[in-house]
């Protein structure tokens, strides 16, 4: 299904915190138009916020595009600096963690652009933490198991 929708009238419906009373709020402008494949977000961060929690994907392939403001994009523990026209590409892989911080004293805007992917494992590393999105499930990695061994399918 084909849909125009301008940015300036998307429904509450694809507004996370609409009134913008958090940190960040994302408009779901994919969502919006129709998309199925891939999603498209803007993302607000205010002034001392952060995007998300610090974390990488299994299969989600995601790219960023600063529109305005300033921040620090932490991508896999360096920390730089990114400004309005500023492009990232975060391919897909559990060692490319990223979040941005709104470190400056305007809004932070961001293009959020991504393969949707229902099988993806999202960790969290400052947390230790792994969530399964297919089975909804969150473990904490440090619940090993000890003397656990994949033998004889190595």
């Amino acid at each position: 299904m084909n849909r125009i929708t301008n940015i300036n009238n998307i429904s509450k419906d694809f507004i996370d915190d609409p009134e913008f009373e958090s940190p960040m709020k994302t408009l779901w402008l994919g969502h919006a138009a129709g998309c199925e494949k891939i999603y498209v977000n803007m993302d607000f961060v205010k002034p001392g916020g952060i995007s998300v929690k610090y974390h990488s994907h299994s299969r989600q392939e995601e790219f960023f595009m600063i529109m305005s403001g300033t921040g620090i994009l932490r991508m896999n523990d360096t920390e730089t600096v990114v400004g309005a026209g500023d492009i990232i590409a975060k391919p897909a892989g559990k060692d490319n963690c990223h979040q941005f911080l709104n470190k400056g004293n305007e809004i932070l805007q961001i293009l959020d652009i991504g393969t949707i992917e229902p099988d993806d494992e999202v960790t969290y590393p400052d947390e230790n933490v792994i969530y399964i999105k297919n089975k909804n499930k969150v473990f904490s990695l440090n619940d090993s198991i000890k003397g656990w061994t994949s033998d004889p399918n190595l």
